[in-house]
C-alpha cells in the first residue's frame, strides 16, 4: 500500500531479458535503502513492484511480461522514475490509498505553465473514465493527484511548483504516455452497485 506522495526519483541504470519479463536494475537517487530488505515493495512510476536484490544505491525488480504489457515507462534503460517505498501502519497518509495496481495508460492532452503552476490534461481509456471525478483522487506515475475537472474522457489537473519540481511530471508533454491508478474506493463503489443490481 502506498500514498501516492513520492519520496524520491531514481533511474533505471540497467535492464535485463528474463524469459517472462525483464530485472530492473534501478539507481534510487535519494530514497535511501537502509530499511528496505529482499521482498519489500517499492513503487516504480506507480507500479508496486517487489526488490529482489540490493547494491549500494541500486534496487533491483522483476516485471513480468504482464505489467510490461499494461504499464509504460519501465522498459527503457536511462528512464527516470518516481520511487516510493511501501506505507508502515502508523505513516501519515498525505496523498490517498494507492495499491500500486494500474489501471490503464492514459495521454497527455495537453502540459503548459499557468503561472506559477502547470495545467495537465490526460485523456484516460474509455472503460476508466466514469471512475474519475471531479475533486477525487488519481494516480499519474506513482503522483497522487486531485482531479480538477472531467470532460468526458478528458481530465485536467492542476501541478503546483513544488510537485513538478519533485516528480517526473516535469518531463511530461502532448502524446506521453502515463499510469493511471483510479481512486480504489470508486471500484468498490461499483462493485457493491452491480452487486445490488444482481450483476
Amino acid at each position: 500500500m502506498f500514498s501516492g506522495i513520492v519520496a524520491a526519483t531514481g533511474r533505471i541504470q540497467s535492464i535485463t531479458l528474463l524469459e517472462d519479463g525483464v530485472r530492473l536494475s534501478v539507481d534510487t537517487g535519494t530514497l535511501g535503502l537502509d530499511d528496505v530488505a529482499i521482498g519489500d515493495s517499492i513503487a516504480n512510476n506507480g507500479v508496486c513492484l517487489t526488490v529482489v536484490g540490493m547494491e549500494g544505491s541500486r534496487a533491483q525488480f522483476d516485471v513480468s511480461r504482464e505489467t510490461l504489457n499494461c504499464t509504460v515507462g519501465l522498459d527503457t534503460a536511462g528512464q527516470e522514475v518516481n520511487l516510493e517505498k511501501a506505507l508502515r501502519a502508523d505513516d501519515r497518509l498525505g496523498g490517498h490509498i494507492v495499491t500500486g495496481h494500474v489501471d490503464g495508460v492514459g495521454e497527455v492532452v495537453k502540459f503548459e505553465p499557468v503561472g506559477e503552476s502547470h495545467a495537465l490534461v490526460i485523456r484516460a481509456p474509455h472503460d476508466l473514465a466514469g471512475y474519475i471525478a471531479r475533486k477525487g483522487s488519481i494516480t499519474i506515475n506513482g503522483v497522487s493527484l486531485t482531479v480538477n475537472a472531467v470532460t468526458g474522457t478528458d481530465f485536467s489537473i492542476n501541478l503546483i511548483p513544488h510537485t513538478v519540481e519533485v516528480t517526473t511530471l516535469k518531463q511530461l508533454a502532448p502524446g506521453a504516455r502515463v499510469n493511471l491508478e483510479i481512486d480504489i474506493i470508486a471500484r468498490y463503489v461499483e462493485r457493491m452497485l452491480a452487486w445490488r443490481q444482481g450483476e
